[in-house]
């Protein structure tokens, strides 16, 4: 039977780099003899734009939940009629369907960013050395809790007038969600070889801000319950400001992090810049029955059309979610195809070609199309052992 595949192309440059994810994907897929039927639904602005009430089309909902994977490009684009993006009727980001919609509809609590910095590639840190840490001390896997928080839809706005005068966004945390997310992070780290690159411990760190925040007392106080069942892995917190200067400067102390759901968007999209930038940073969208896997970066309208952008962050969300599916479905195809890609990536970073301009400058620079097919043959090599 073939697995059930939905891909989520988007806004500007989501479906060319989708479309460099599926070429790797199928020519792993056809060494392993892995079938899939892909399900390509269009969605976000564009899609708003064209249709004028919806985000994506009847039914995407339903063809999401019975996905054995979802991979999702980018979503999101420039409103015509003035600055920030395209709004539906209901004030929320064409896009937010197939996005936040998927997390909480899905119950994706549990949003993972691995963030690893891949020798050959420099970190996005200005200054004369640009290669401060070697790639081993950059290893570390960040989560957010996915479907509450800030995201809640517990706020509004008061337009006395037609005029807003009050905007207002409730964060709520709940047991039930941070309990979950907090044994999902000790059960990766338990799972995870190495550990911290500094000292090689099991290290699992809840990032709040429970010197003031209700919220993140809570939080901590789950965390520290639930870190009792783990006597094999050390404790840790820290608070959110100080986490981001700790992070930069000594980013080897930590294995995996923990926290709420916008803290966490905050801490992953910086920790980008340890890993090469937006280019090469994937997240997973992971619940208990469904998964959905998306490169971080945006749809950045302005490259468009242009076969520019950097594909790595896709192709690696693919191999994100093969790993995921293969041990779900306990299918081994799965994982040899996700290893023979990530191998695929860390050789093209070591030669330093076909690459990208962001991360070799505009003068060096592959196209996106070039890049995908280096990493699709060396994945098929890798297979054949060659």
């Amino acid at each position: 039977m073939p697995y059930q595949l939905v891909t989520l192309g988007g806004d500007g440059t989501g479906p060319e780099v989708m479309r460099e994810g599926l070429r790797v994907l199928d020519a792993v897929s056809k060494v392993e003899g892995i079938e899939w039927t892909i399900d390509d639904i269009p969605c976000g602005g564009q899609y708003y734009l064209e249709h004028g009430d919806r985000d994506w089309p009847k039914g995407a909902e339903e063809r999401c939940s019975a996905a054995d994977l979802i991979l999702l490009g980018a979503v999101g684009w420039p409103s015509p009629t003035g600055s920030g993006p395209v709004l539906m009727k209901d004030g929320k980001m064409a896009g937010f369907s197939p996005v936040i919609g998927n997390r909480t509809r899905l119950d994706l609590f549990a949003n993972v960013r691995p963030v690893k910095l891949y020798e050959g590639v420099r970190h996005r840190i200005h200054g004369a050395n640009q290669q401060v840490w070697q790639p081993g001390k950059v290893d570390m896997v960040l989560i957010r809790e996915n479907t509450e928080g800030l995201y809640s839809p517990t706020g509004g706005k008061l337009s006395p007038g037609g005029r807003t005068q009050v905007a207002i966004d409730t964060r709520v945390i709940t047991r039930r969600a941070s309990e979950q997310v907090i044994r999902f992070a000790f059960e990766l780290c338990r799972r995870r070889d190495k550990g911290a690159p500094k000292d090689g411990k099991k290290r699992v760190t809840a990032i709040v801000k429970d010197n003031v925040l209700h919220g993140c007392q809570l939080f901590a106080q789950i965390f520290f319950e639930i870190g009792e069942e783990y006597p094999d892995i050390e404790k840790d917190t820290a608070i959110v400001d100080a986490f981001t200067q700790w992070l930069i400067g000594q980013p080897e102390f930590y294995d995996v992090c923990v926290t709420t759901n916008m803290f966490g968007d905050i801490v992953t999209d910086l920790a980008s810049v340890l890993q090469g930038g937006m280019g090469m940073a994937v997240g997973g969208n992971i619940g208990f029955n469904n998964a959905m896997f998306e490169p971080i970066h945006g749809s950045a309208p302005r490259h468009a059309g242009k076969d520019k952008v950097n594909p790595i962050a896709m192709i690696l969300a693919v191999k994100e979610g093969l790993e995921w599916l293969g041990s779900r479905k306990d299918d081994s195809r799965l994982g040899r195809a996700a290893a023979a890609i990530e191998a695929a990536v860390v050789s093209t970073l070591k030669a330093g070609a076909p690459l990208t301009y962001d991360l070799v400058g505009e003068e060096a620079a592959a196209r996106c199309s070039e890049v995908g097919e280096a990493i699709a043959a060396a994945s098929v090599a890798n297979l054949r052992g060659g």
